[in-house]
């Protein structure tokens, strides 16, 4: 499995202001708006958004497949072309959905534009590899800890080598959900890639050019509920409700539990008067919340960083209980209880966490534990 620091969002967009409280947003794109808004509007096609550059294609000739006839020796050169300084030198970008063609001319990507590109490589390199969904994850970056992004989507690569099963994947702090990746088809791969250009677009104000890359999004899968919720968002802003209206119950009709479809449509409905509606798709929103453990430790860490440590505890016994082979969850249990100053409690968490998270993550917990144990007797001091 290959790893690499950093995390990376699959774009659905929000209704500004229109979250109920404690709807845990969706991320937002990092570049600046007019970084974005320079970039030319064209919508290259599937296959210019695939196209190995000949230079690409050359040094995949001379540092793969020429070199190595086996398939899991190739797949380990392709990994080690793409990040070395002999190869492409790939650095992470959290906004780079770039084609082939622009990764090869910016040596930069994000996850879905990264994959996209290897999957293809592996393709050329006679390697089985298939572009695979996630439907939610947690990831931690930066501090593993306070560092923590919710996100409804994430992309990675499967690879199969010698009957062997493997992912490489960009993100090496990634909790999956319960389901984990499912391979998709490459129309469906494609699809993310017009939906988050489309995101960035409308992001940077360019309506017109958001449009063009949904309208491409749904081009490519017609049932692909993200793309029908940012039309939905970018109707909205134009001030054509009912056409906002229309792809946000396509939306839920389509993927009924999607959180930013849910948000935005019962704020669409409030909009319009129509409170019987919105308060059904809040309730069903709230519901769906209570039972998705990523969501109940998220607002568990935002209880724990404002200092509310009893509403921090009820949240990740909540994520514990809905998840309890997350190391992660028990280790924000173990934190909150450390420091309400129940350390019986805290240590249970603690083994539990060290036990589900293997050796890597033993010296980690126990290190960070002890450095609260040493912040505390500094407050006690202080006292």
């Amino acid at each position: 499995m290959c790893r690499f620091p950093a995390f990376c969002v699959l774009l659905s967009a929000l209704w500004v202001g229109a979250a109920p409280a404690q709807q845990p947003t969706v991320p937002s794109p990092a570049a600046s708006v007019q970084q974005v808004a320079d970039q030319p509007t064209a919508v290259p096609s599937p296959q210019q958004v695939l196209a190995i550059p000949p230079p690409l294609r050359q040094m995949l000739r001379s540092q793969v497949t020429s070199r190595w006839n086996s398939r899991e020796q190739r797949l380990q050169s392709l990994v080690a072309m793409i990040f070395s300084s002999q190869g492409m030198d790939l650095q992470y970008d959290a906004n780079a959905t770039y084609t082939v063609s622009e990764i090869w001319q910016q040596r930069r990507a994000n996850c879905l534009a990264f994959t996209l590109m290897f999957v293809t490589l592996a393709r050329e390199a006679g390697i089985k590899a298939r572009v695979q969904e996630v439907d939610r994850v947690v990831s931690w970056y930066q501090d593993q800890d306070q560092g923590v992004v919710y996100s409804v989507g994430h992309v990675n690569a499967s690879v199969l080598v010698d009957g062997r099963n493997g992912t490489v994947d960009l993100d090496r702090n990634v909790l999956y959900d319960r389901r984990g990746p499912h391979p998709i088809t490459t129309e469906r791969a494609l699809a993310h890639f017009y939906n988050n250009r489309g995101a960035e677009r409308l992001a940077a104000h360019d309506r017109t050019g958001a449009q063009a890359f949904f309208d491409a999004a749904l081009a490519q899968d017609p049932s692909f509920a993200a793309a029908w919720n940012n039309i939905g968002v970018l109707r909205s802003r134009d001030g054509d409700l009912a056409e906002a209206r229309r792809a946000l119950e396509i939306a839920l009709r389509l993927e009924p539990g999607h959180d930013s479809a849910l948000s935005n449509a019962a704020a669409l409905y409030r909009q319009q008067g129509l409170t019987a509606q919105a308060s059904g798709l809040e309730r069903q929103l709230r519901s769906a919340q209570r039972e998705d453990p990523f969501v109940q430790y998220m607002l568990g860490a935002q209880a724990e960083r404002s200092g509310d440590l009893r509403r921090a505890i009820y949240y990740y016994r909540r994520a514990v209980r809905l998840y309890d082979t997350a190391h992660q969850f028990h280790f924000g249990l173990a934190r909150a209880y450390f420091l309400s100053g129940q350390v019986q409690r805290a240590d249970r968490e603690l083994l539990r966490a060290q036990a589900l998270g293997g050796p890597p993550q033993q010296a980690h917990y126990q290190a960070k534990l002890d450095s609260l144990a040493r912040w505390r007797a500094q407050q006690q001091l202080r006292r």
